[in-house]
């Protein structure tokens, strides 16, 4: 069989011609390496690059409303005066809360209140220290307590002051965000009365150490 000379350039033609498309397809691996595979990228994401990855949609935070304990809404000093007796009184105000669902499925939990300090009969200008306690309850169990005082001063012809507190980052665990409570109230945790112990006099008088639970606002000049 002969080949023709014509034949023969075009098969050289046709060589040539795969031969520079295989050379530009290795001088093109590098590139395709990097951005990853060019049909499995139009497969899955409809293109040839793949997209950015976006930060998964946290669902909403229960957030329940705030719960104020019998006896926890007000405080009078001193604790069971008569109305004649009564120095001052501590009343909750207003109260708000919000929650924040964390990426680990816990909830940050923030709270705000207002308390007004009202002079008594008895009662004089002065400063007040009014004690918060916030807690998260869950199954009738305390998770989380925080305790909090927050002086208040009511100035010379004055009946009345006011203040507020904001409580911040009060977590609740993942396990428990779906059904927990939010407890607010004057004072802290209900104790026993208990009869002080008779003690000696010492020689120089030392300043009572004040205890989360009291419940007597302290008035100016009746400290040190």
């Amino acid at each position: 069989m002969t080949i023709g000379r014509r034949d023969m350039i075009g098969a050289l033609g046709i060589g040539r011609v795969a031969l520079c498309g295989l050379v530009l397809a290795l001088g093109a691996a590098p590139a395709g390496a990097e951005e990853g595979n060019v049909f499995s990228n139009l497969f899955k994401y409809g293109g040839t690059t793949v997209p950015p990855s976006q930060p998964k949609e946290l669902e909403a935070a229960y957030c329940p409303t705030v719960d104020v304990p019998e006896g926890g809404a007000a405080l009078t000093n001193p604790p069971g005066a008569t109305a004649a007796g009564i120095r001052s009184q501590v009343s909750l105000g207003r109260v708000a809360r919000e929650c924040t669902r964390r990426a680990d499925g816990s909830i940050s939990v923030k709270v705000g209140v207002e308390a007004r300090v009202l002079l008594g009969p008895s009662g004089a200008a002065g400063r007040f220290d009014v004690p918060f306690t916030i807690a998260i309850k869950h199954d009738d169990k305390t998770v989380t307590t925080r305790t909090r005082r927050v002086a208040v001063v009511v100035g010379p012809g004055e009946a009345q002051g006011f203040t507020s507190m904001v409580e911040d980052d009060i977590p609740v665990p993942a396990a428990m965000s779906a059904d927990y409570e939010i407890v607010v109230g004057l004072g802290g945790a209900p104790k026993a009365p208990t009869k002080p112990k008779p003690r000696r006099r010492a020689p120089v008088a030392a300043a009572p150490s004040q205890a989360t639970t009291s419940e007597a606002p302290v008035e100016a000049g009746a400290a040190q």
